[in-house]
């Protein structure tokens, strides 16, 4: 399913959030808002695209936490700090933790519209590798046990005749698993199915990096 770039804002303040919607929407962008963080998890999903303006200080969830709570679940969305009481501690929390920019109530129209063009088009290529990376773990979770044993075999380097000695198999049984692994990961080259493993494999440490 295809998702409209949108502007995702999340801010307990009905005030700011009408603001914030009048201005975007005068520039022709797709607005959705949340009153809190709790109502936008609920909407939002990795599939669509978009970028976060997001209040730091709410009731319940805070934007911080909710910034971590994306991070953990590998939701790559680009978030746009707002804030009426930030301080420099907390911009550094927010942009260590890879958030883009971090704006401090008031702030120039221009430089919000400014970041949020530049958020929604680093979205649409982090989109690219959303979907990429899905194709490939799903494209992994449909070998067999042996053919994932192989995978890693090939994947370090080992040879047919290493491969069938060390799983206690034919050479042919092992290119007849090998042939078969290829194939369900649709790589062409040994190459190929190195940089799709090494892609998912980098986004296996992200993720229990952040747990």
């Amino acid at each position: 399913m295809n998702y409209p770039p949108t502007v995702f804002i999340v801010d307990d303040d009905p005030a700011v959030r009408d603001s914030l919607r009048w201005l975007l929407e005068s520039m022709r962008l797709k607005v959705a808002t949340f009153e809190s963080a709790e109502a936008f998890l609920k909407f939002y999903t990795m599939h669509m695209v978009g970028c976060l303006i997001l209040d730091v200080r709410m009731p319940g969830m805070s934007g911080l936490q909710l910034q971590q709570h994306l991070t953990k679940q590998q939701y790559s969305v680009p978030i746009i700090f707002i804030t009426g009481h930030g301080d420099i501690p907390m911009a550094v929390r927010a942009m260590q933790a890879g958030a883009m920019y971090f704006l401090e109530k008031p702030f120039e129209d221009q430089v919000l519209l400014d970041y949020v063009n530049e958020a929604l088009a680093l979205d649409k290529e982090n989109q690219q590798a959303r979907i990429r990376l899905t194709m490939i773990r799903a494209r992994i979770a449909n070998l067999t046990d042996r053919e994932r044993e192989v995978m890693e075999l090939v994947t370090n380097n080992h040879s047919n005749k290493e491969m069938a000695e060390k799983l206690g198999v034919s050479v042919k049984t092992v290119e007849f698993h090998r042939s078969h692994m290829m194939e369900k990961m649709h790589a062409t080259s040994l190459i190929e199915l190195l940089n799709m493993t090494r892609e998912a494999s980098m986004a296996e440490q992200a993720a229990v990096g952040h747990v």
